[in-house]
């Protein structure tokens, strides 16, 4: 009985903004994820560019030279994006700053798709256990919102191009933030990535060596999938499926796949938190397991948490106290050895 309210909670949030979520025009924009390829016409031509970015070990290696321009002011931080795009208030990054009196460690929060706020909650319980909380607005979200839009749907879309720039810009962002907190003096950088954020924090950690722990809320490894499958995504799904078959779209968004760094995220010196809600209809639980099992494939067993909810109703209580809990226990905790299969 519980578990069917909680159901069809989960899909009554589903349709909140639905409506604003057109059926837009599918895009290649090649020229935005690959710069300098600007005559791409074809799927299969796109998909060989995208193949070479994810052979491509510097993919997302922030330009050389990056790093000035920061801003600290009352609590925010705010620095310019290594990448420029056509929305002004896209090119630069806010992240409000909690601190937590210790240099010992930070935590880097990726939101999820969407998001109209951070979490002062989740901030204000960590900064009085010692970790300095770091909240990001990423591309498209919160400061850095297209004038007009209802939603960030600019971040996601059918325009394959301008989404993988958007990953792409967001992890740019996220490794310049985490440069700047190393040079503050903090010891350990953790990240936290939730729903669309956790591709973020997972690529950012599977690239950046100094993340030493991740943790990803509501993820799984194809983002192609997702959005194929997944319930907040209906309409994008149906500005691809009838140019793009789901075999294309994930050779297409390849360089977003988590499952095609499955070995980078098991290297020694990095500990992975995966919290999972077995009722999600917007990132599908077998979704999540493949990326587990890729992993487990890798070398490394990541700390995963199941619990019994939707993705929405993962927010409620008592499943996300179960799940701070968790995140807590495995911040604390500086014992590797467990990690290793």
């Amino acid at each position: 009985m519980y578990h069917s309210w909680l159901d069809r909670w989960d899909e009554r949030r589903a349709r909140r903004g639905e409506e604003a979520k057109k059926v837009t025009d599918f895009v290649l924009d090649a020229g935005r994820a690959f710069p300098g390829e600007k005559r791409i016409e074809t799927i299969d031509e796109f998909c060989v560019l995208a193949d070479r970015a994810l052979s491509d070990s510097s993919f997302y290696d922030e330009p050389s030279g990056s790093g000035q321009g920061f801003e600290r002011h009352d609590g925010w931080l705010r620095f310019p994006s290594d990448i420029s795009t056509d929305v002004e208030e896209n090119n630069v990054v806010w992240a409000k700053i909690t601190e937590s009196g210790s240099l010992d460690q930070a935590l880097v929060i990726f939101h999820h798709w969407n998001a109209s706020a951070r979490n002062r909650q989740i901030a204000k319980f960590f900064s009085q256990r010692g970790i300095t909380v770091v909240e990001i607005a990423m591309p498209y979200h919160l400061e850095r919102s297209r004038p007009g839009s209802l939603y960030a749907d600019y971040m996601l879309s059918s325009n394959l191009g301008r989404t993988i720039q958007s990953v792409r810009q967001a992890v740019w962002d996220g490794r310049k933030l985490i440069r700047w907190l190393k040079s503050e003096g903090y010891r350990e950088v953790s990240v936290l990535g939730m729903s669309l954020g956790s591709w973020v924090a997972g690529l950012i950690a599977a690239h950046d060596p100094a993340v030493s722990k991740a943790s990803l809320f509501l993820t799984a490894g194809s983002l192609a999938d997702m959005v194929w499958t997944g319930r907040a995504t209906r309409s994008i799904r149906d500005s691809l499926e009838p140019v793009i078959e789901l075999t294309d779209l994930r050779r297409a968004w390849g360089p977003l796949n988590l499952e095609n760094y499955a070995h980078n995220l098991a290297r020694s010196d990095l500990e992975l938190h995966v919290v999972l809600a077995t009722r999600d209809k917007v990132v599908l639980p077998d979704l999540s397991r493949r990326l587990i099992q890729k992993l487990k494939d890798a070398g490394v067993r990541p700390n995963v948490l199941q619990l019994n909810c939707g993705h929405y109703s993962l927010a409620m209580p008592p499943y996300i106290l179960l799940a701070g809990l968790s995140l807590k226990r495995f911040l604390s905790c500086a014992d590797k050895s467990a990690r290793r299969i």
